[in-house]
């Protein structure tokens, strides 16, 4: 899928992810990740006798690597990316997923083949993707989702929060221009941002699912300093380009909050889990 600054991609034209900051992030978002979510889902899923799963802006497939294991039966998994060169790499790991007897893999756009495929999932799918997409197009998810009587589950949408265990001057100066930037278009048309989470448990409410949340904060400590900088970089690239009159100022920031060590450091990035399930009436 597209990726946004806060995500530590810095910014170009469109905006890609990299295979080594996936890689990166996967073993903390597998951690921060709802528990209590995949185990409604498990139960749901249980008795039914589909086993589809459809994953949006999939990467390299750490969300299948996530969920796979931890739902019961064997499942036929469809990988929607725009890029093959991350594709290449989810199905090439996926074989030795348990859970998992097919992935099929296609390039594609979200509005375009990622909806095109949701008819024929019965568990719809997405990880760090929420906050990039418009309304419209959450709108046109929702409908379809509904048509075909798909569950839904979208993990680690960012919330717009950012606490560190020790707060610098200028922090929130720097959050408040990356929680801007996240409102530029993304490829589709203004993005959701950090509004995108409660968004989607609206939007599927209204539609007559039955929806939970959860939070699923990153929690970093000093064995993350790989993944701080990276953040730090990010935000420091989309606070100048939102605020470049204020450029030596987060350059300062940066310089500083890129020192990540000793026991008590800390930083929590607050992220939100959705599910959505069909209500028993309406499920096919």
């Amino acid at each position: 899928p597209s990726s946004e600054p806060f995500r530590s991609c810095p910014p170009v034209s469109e905006e890609t992810f990299t295979a080594d900051w996936l890689a990166l992030r996967e073993p903390v978002d597998h951690r921060s990740r709802s528990d209590d979510l995949v185990a409604h889902l498990a139960e749901w899923w249980g008795p039914r006798a589909g086993r589809r799963v459809l994953d949006l802006g999939s990467g390299t497939g750490s969300n299948l690597r996530y969920l796979a294991p931890r739902l019961p039966g064997e499942q036929e998994w469809t990988l929607v990316d725009r890029d093959d060169a991350l594709l290449d790499r989810a199905t090439g790991a996926a074989v030795a997923v348990r859970g998992v007897a097919r992935v099929e893999r296609m390039r594609g756009e979200l509005d375009r083949e990622g909806l095109e495929r949701v008819p024929g999932a019965d568990l719809v799918t997405a990880s760090a993707l929420l906050d990039l997409v418009t309304q419209e197009w959450l709108e046109r998810l929702v409908t379809t989702c509904r048509e075909a009587g798909s569950a839904v589950l979208l993990a680690l949408t960012w919330d717009g929060t950012t606490t560190w265990n020790e707060p610098d001057p200028d922090d929130e100066i720097v959050a408040e221009a990356v929680r801007s930037h996240q409102l530029r278009d993304k490829g589709m048309g203004p993005a959701l941002g950090p509004a995108a989470g409660q968004a989607a448990d609206r939007a599927f409410r209204s539609a007559g699912y039955d929806t939970r949340t959860q939070p699923s904060p990153w929690r970093l400590g000093s064995a993350d300093a790989a993944l701080v900088r990276s953040l730090v970089d990010g935000w420091a690239d989309a606070a100048s380009e939102e605020r470049p009159e204020d450029c030596p100022l987060i350059a300062a920031w940066a310089e500083r909050r890129s020192t990540v060590d000793g026991a008590d450091f800390g930083l929590e990035v607050g992220h939100i889990d959705v599910l959505a399930l069909p209500r028993r009436s309406d499920a096919p």
